[in-house]
C-alpha cells in the first residue's frame, strides 16, 4: 500500500459480541479520524467457556476475513482471544495485531499493589493477566476470579436486574476479602457493568479499563507506521456471524444509535490448523 492508501485503510476490531463496543467508543474518542470495521462473533459467544483450540480457530477465521477487508491493523477487543491466540496468530499474519492484556496489565501496575482481575473462565485459567502483571512488577499481589455469568447477562441486556447485582457481589467478595486496591476489567464486556461494580466496591479501589489503554497503544502503532488517517473517516461498518438485528438492538444503547449490521458467514473461510 502507498502511504496515502494506508492512512485511509480501516482499523479492524473484533470481539465475541457487544463487549468490544467499549473499545470502539475509545477509538471514537482518541482516534476520531479512523475508519473502523467492527466484527462480533455472536454465533459462537461466549468465548470464555471455549477451549484454546476453538478460540484459535475462531481468531484465524476472523483475521482472514479482516485481511480480505484490507484493514491496516487489527485490535483484539477480546481478552480471551488475546490470552489464548495472540502469540500464535501474530506469527501467522503480516498485519499488526494488538492484544488487550499487556496494555491493561501495564495500567494496573501503575495503579496499585493488590490487584484483582475479573475475567472469563478461559482468560482466568490462562493466567495471562497474572503473568503479565508479575513480569512488570514482581512485588505486587494478583488475584483472579472467573465470572462465567457476566457476558451472557450483558448480551441479554440484564444489567439492571437485581440478579445481576447479586452475581456481581458474589464474584467481588473474594477479591474484597483480599483488600484489593485495584480492579481490572479482564473482559471488554465488563465496562458495561461499571455502575453495578462501582456501587459494590469501596471508593478507594481504582478500576482499570484496558479498552482505554489498548487504544493508546493503537495510536502509538499508527504513528510508528505513519498510518494515522488525516482525512474524514467513513461510517463504521458492523458485521456479525449471528443475527444482525439482535446485535443492532443490543448495541444501540451503548452506541447511541441503531447501527446497520451485516451478517458474515465465516465457515467459507474455515482455516484448519
Amino acid at each position: 500500500m502507498f502511504t496515502s492508501s494506508l492512512e485511509r485503510a480501516p482499523i479492524g476490531i473484533f470481539d465475541s459480541g457487544v463487549g468490544g463496543l467499549t473499545v470502539l467508543r475509545q477509538l471514537y474518542r482518541q482516534l476520531p479520524n479512523e475508519t473502523i470495521i467492527y466484527f462480533g462473533d455472536t454465533a459462537r459467544l461466549p468465548y470464555g467457556i471455549k477451549t484454546p483450540a476453538e478460540i484459535l480457530q475462531y481468531v484465524r477465521e476472523i483475521l482472514h476475513w479482516m485481511q480480505q477487508q484490507q484493514v491496516k491493523m487489527v485490535i483484539m477487543a477480546c481478552n480471551t482471544s488475546s490470552a489464548l491466540a495472540l502469540e500464535v496468530v501474530s506469527q501467522e499474519f503480516k498485519l499488526p495485531i494488538l492484544g488487550i492484556i499487556l496494555p491493561g496489565a501495564k495500567a494496573a501496575v501503575s495503579c496499585g499493589k493488590r490487584i484483582g482481575v475479573i475475567a472469563t473462565p478461559a482468560t482466568a485459567k490462562s493466567n495471562a493477566y497474572r503473568r503479565a502483571i508479575l513480569e512488570m512488577a514482581s512485588d505486587v499481589r494478583v488475584w483472579q476470579v472467573a465470572c462465567p455469568e457476566f457476558v451472557p447477562l450483558i448480551e441479554q441486556n440484564r444489567i439492571n436486574e437485581p440478579y445481576t447485582v447479586d452475581v456481581a457481589r458474589s464474584y467481588l467478595e473474594p477479591l474484597l476479602e483480599q483488600e484489593i486496591d485495584t480492579l481490572v476489567y479482564g473482559c471488554t464486556h465488563y465496562p458495561h457493568l461499571a455502575p453495578v461494580l462501582r456501587s459494590l466496591l469501596p471508593s478507594h479501589v481504582k478500576i482499570v479499563d484496558p479498552a482505554v489503554h489498548i487504544v493508546t497503544a493503537c495510536a502509538q502503532e499508527l504513528d510508528l507506521q505513519g498510518a494515522r488517517n488525516t482525512h474524514l473517516p467513513l461510517p463504521t461498518r458492523f458485521a456479525v456471524s449471528g443475527c444482525p438485528q439482535q446485535f443492532a438492538n443490543s448495541s444501540a444503547q451503548w452506541l447511541g444509535y441503531t447501527p446497520m449490521v451485516e451478517m458474515v458467514d465465516l465457515s467459507e473461510l474455515r482455516v484448519r490448523s
